[in-house]
């Protein structure tokens, strides 16, 4: 093994192996979940190959160019196998597995008829559940206590169950819940240090909503946690504490998919051309349960920021002004039954060339909810528990890649760029195995002939 450029020697990991099972815990097992869990099912069992999948899929490339090295990633780091994972989790939904699936409409159902007895076997848990956070939904199986800490703690005894009937090693949790209303309390002091959060629990405080309980819970149990939505859950000062405190990688927020992918990739590219841009108009319609929750203004209004945010640390006006000091960003999402998991993006995009003159893109992504963002949730999965093999707690910064909004240390601005993402994914990889980073420049090529 090469050693790591100067920067970064002493900051390899010593990395426990991945032994034994790992349970995979998912509030919300509704298109997502049942998608990520039927085709893992499906892989395993060798009737698929698991597309859309970095960890799975992808090569790394170590060392020079003139003499490269390019292991698949899940043979460069120890991750979990595909065989050892075991999912559980919360619905307010009674519907087993199975069930879900087919309700979701994502996977035919010819196809998880090879895995419908497994399947059925995974049955949600009663869900922590508050119809203020989601107008739009409502469902029988959701637990009731007399206060949000006894509902953390019930959800503490799912996991310490779920842990001790599989005999599990290790657990990792990953929101993929619905959407909540937005929300402008950051600054609450309830959620400034654990104390006040642990009293907001105690008291019932309405503003603390369903998956803040979740990663709460996770966290107080040294369970890594990552939020796949635009919900106000973990990053939040008292939970970033706490994960911090107690050696927990955390990660989030907002599963980056469909339209906000492929911004992440159009806007570097716009930039580095140093093309202007005018205005650039984004609209969706879905038809599936997390559409039906985005026809609720609140709810709306939290995708929104997340999916708004993007543009503005990759463009970076206060730097362009010239280019992109007044462009107008207009967010869609309507609500269409029809579709079903089949989301349809539309954006025009304005930009300006050459002397200022006007020119556009348009694009048209037809894509599959699920069929993206299950695949970018075994990912983060899988990497939050080699984080915590690796001894890396707190904020997970390198995982941004896999988010609309990804959570950084505060006073940082986070990066949205996928390229920069990705190269930071791929250096921490690399330096945590005490590999030498990649810049690109390739002047030493050069300069050393």
């Amino acid at each position: 093994m090469s050693e790591a450029t100067y920067e970064y020697r002493g900051l390899e990991r010593d990395i426990a192996p991945a032994e034994g099972r790992l349970g995979v815990l998912l509030p919300g097992m509704g298109a997502v979940s049942s998608t990520l869990i039927a085709g893992v099912l499906l892989v395993n069992a060798g009737r698929s190959k698991p597309f859309g999948s970095v960890t799975q899929m992808s090569r790394i490339r170590l060392g020079k160019r003139d003499a490269p090295r390019y292991p698949l990633i899940r043979e460069f780091v120890p991750l979990a196998n595909l065989a050892d994972l075991v999912f559980g989790g919360w619905d307010i939904y009674e519907d087993n597995c199975y069930q879900a699936a087919l309700t979701s409409g994502v996977i035919p159902e010819t196809e998880l008829a090879a895995v419908r007895a497994d399947l059925e076997t995974i049955q949600p848990w009663p869900a922590v559940f508050d119809h203020a956070f989601v107008k739009k939904l409502d469902g029988p199986n959701v637990k009731k206590a007399a206060t949000k800490m006894d509902l953390a703690e019930m959800v503490m005894r799912d996991i310490e169950n779920f842990r001790e009937k599989h005999g599990l090693q290790r657990l990792v949790m990953c929101w993929c819940g619905s959407t909540e209303s937005y929300q402008e309390v950051m600054d609450h002091e309830a959620f400034q240090t654990i104390e006040g959060l642990e009293a907001a629990l105690k008291e019932n405080l309405s503003i603390v909503p369903p998956s803040m309980i979740y990663a709460y819970a996770a966290i107080r149990m040294g369970v890594p946690y990552a939020n796949g939505s635009p919900n106000l859950s973990a990053d939040i000062p008292a939970l970033t504490e706490l994960a911090a405190r107690k050696n927990v990688p955390i990660a989030g927020k907002d599963f980056k998919t469909g339209q906000t992918l492929i911004k992440t990739i159009i806007a570097p590219g716009l930039k580095a051309r140093m093309l202007g841009l005018d205005g650039w108009f984004s609209s969706n319609i879905l038809g599936n349960r997390d559409g039906e929750v985005l026809d609720d203004p609140d709810s709306f209004r939290s995708k929104e920021v997340t999916k708004g945010s993007v543009l503005t640390s990759i463009l970076q006006d206060d730097l362009y002004p010239d280019l992109y000091g007044d462009y107008y960003h207009k967010i869609r999402i309507e609500y269409y039954p029809p579709r079903g998991d089949a989301k349809e993006g539309w954006d025009n995009i304005d930009i300006r060339g050459w002397l200022g003159q006007p020119m556009q893109l348009k694009i048209n992504f037809l894509c599959r909810d699920s069929i993206l963002a299950a695949p970018v949730a075994l990912d983060i999965v899988l990497f939050l528990d080699l984080a915590a093999r690796a001894g890396m707690g707190g904020i997970q910064e390198w995982l941004s890649f896999y988010f609309k909004a990804p959570m950084c240390r505060p006073d940082l601005t986070p990066v949205n760029d996928l390229f920069a993402q990705d190269k930071k994914l791929r250096n921490t990889l690399r330096i945590i195995r005490g590999e030498e980073v990649i810049d690109h420049s390739g002047l030493d090529y050069y300069e050393s002939a």
